[in-house]
């Protein structure tokens, strides 16, 4: 009895990696010497993306990587491959202005970035489609890319709105 079972799961092992890799768009095999913003860049596919779609093969920092093992870049429908490498004095509104998009789609397809943009940094790859296209996080997950990783540098810093509006001016601001 032990051994038809042992035989029928080896039978439906096949099947089930095969099911699992429909449902991958594209992927691509790790290479010694990768790192994620490398993948990123020369893939077409946004830092976010490869973290979200790889939590069981990426670590928070992405210095898990095995050359061999083989990483799906995206799922149909939710697979971004409009990107851009952020480059020195880059910041959320360059790029917004840059490739012709808002920041609601802009942070939409990159939601590591915190709404400030503050955590922008060099070399990091951004899904930059008009519309979205990200996956969602996996629930629980913490992403390579949520935080400036300890060895990249910070883009430029957007600048902090200034509060330079008297309250008093407006209607609405008196009632409250």
């Amino acid at each position: 009895m032990f051994s038809q079972t042992v035989v029928a799961l080896i039978a439906v092992l096949p099947f089930a990696a095969q099911v699992m890799a429909a449902d991958c768009a594209r992927s691509y095999t790790i290479q010694e010497g990768d790192i994620c913003d490398s993948i990123s860049a020369a893939q077409n596919v946004s830092t976010y993306q490869l973290a979200a779609v790889n939590t069981d093969k990426i670590d928070a920092t992405c210095s898990n990587l095995n050359p061999g093992d083989t990483l799906c870049l995206g799922y149909p429908g939710e697979d971004c491959t409009t990107t851009y490498v952020v480059q020195p004095d880059d910041s959320c509104d360059a790029v917004q202005a840059a490739h012709g998009m808002n920041s609601t789609i802009l942070l939409a397809n990159n939601p590591q970035l915190d709404e400030a943009c503050s955590n922008l940094y060099i070399g990091e790859v951004l899904c930059v489609a008009p519309t979205v296209q990200a996956p969602a996080a996996p629930s629980g997950a913490v992403l390579h890319g949520a935080s400036i990783p300890a060895t990249a540098t910070a883009a430029a810093v957007e600048a902090a709105p200034t509060d330079d509006i008297d309250d008093e001016d407006l209607p609405w601001c008196e009632d409250l």
